[in-house]
């Protein structure tokens, strides 16, 4: 019958629904395939051996099989007749490098082409507007918390220009964020995804945490101890130096297992790791070093202007 030899090509090509039974709660559903699996192709299904009434005949000589692009239903947005083709990226390719190669290596390059007719608009939906939402309000987001994280040092220090000088360590972490992540991709394919990409959002609230430590010593050693410019600083350093390594090293080893060492689930956060350690990392060596300069330089014409 016409849906025994459908049921039968099902399972020789894409796999045909058997049955289903239940494991604990949950249910797994249990389908037919052919010897290839998904490696199966079209051009052996002609010899496909199908089993009939009369014996094991190969699939061609019960039916011709003719090639064509055509789909199962008519469907129509805004007047427009419409085809929609689903693309499911491999698990270790990441969705926005997969959106990308079809942009560039599929739409592009049909239309550099000709192959798709001029009227025929592509738009690319599903998951892909999912990722395009997510990267809009992650950008959002990080506008808001940098923002929201200077008006809350505004308001411990009681002052407009601090905040500004400790936010300068803020883009020199994320620089080591992004090193740290192009380093762990040498050693292990890591892509740049919207997991990761939160990393971001959590280093914007650890980086600041050190050069609080040594601005807001400089400026007490500064207003309430009556040091020079030189010495305040130096001692603000030197004073705040073990509280600095202590977190930092605290900070670094409770995420090294996730970033360095294998395991389930690791592959999904080890971004998100990488970028919260090299960063933390990277903005402790800047605080110590970069910072205390510019606090020199910013503070000498204040501490000449009092003196």
């Amino acid at each position: 019958s016409a849906e025994a030899f459908s049921y039968a090509v099902a399972a020789l090509s894409d796999g045909a629904f058997a049955d289903e039974f239940f494991l604990g709660d949950d249910k797994v559903d249990v389908y037919l395939y052919d010897r290839a699996g998904y490696g199966q192709t079209l051009a052996r299904l002609p010899d496909l051996p199908l089993a009939t009434p009369a014996g094991v005949v190969p699939l061609s000589a019960v039916a011709e099989l003719v090639e064509v692009a055509d789909t199962d239903q008519l469907r129509r947005i805004n007047g427009r007749r419409t085809v929609t083709l689903n693309i499911i990226a491999p698990r270790e390719v990441a969705l926005e490098t997969a959106v990308g190669q079809v942009q560039t290596e599929i739409i592009e390059a049909l239309q550099a082409e000709g192959a798709i007719p001029e009227g025929v608009l592509l738009d690319i939906s599903g998951a892909a507007d999912q990722l395009d939402a997510t990267r809009a309000a992650l950008g959002s987001n990080f506008i808001v918390a940098l923002l929201l994280c200077y008006l809350l040092l505004v308001a411990i220090f009681t002052h407009w220009g601090y905040p500004l000088i400790i936010l300068t360590t803020v883009p020199l972490g994320l620089a080591g964020g992004v090193a740290g992540l192009v380093l762990m991709d040498l050693v292990v394919p890591q892509p740049f995804d919207m997991i990761s990409m939160l990393g971001f959002l959590i280093l914007l609230g650890t980086v600041v945490n050190n050069p609080i430590l040594i601005v807001d010593q400089a400026r007490y050693n500064l207003q309430q101890q009556g040091m020079a410019l030189a010495e305040a600083i130096e001692d603000a350093v030197h004073s705040r130096l073990r509280p600095i390594l202590m977190s930092m090293c605290t900070t670094i080893c409770g995420l090294a297992p996730l970033v360095f060492l294998p395991g389930a689930g690791t592959e999904l956060y080890r971004g998100v790791g990488a970028i919260v350690l090299f960063g933390l990392l990277f903005s402790t060596l800047v605080t110590l070093t970069f910072l205390p300069v510019l606090l020199m330089l910013v503070l000498r014409p204040l501490a000449a202007r009092s003196a």
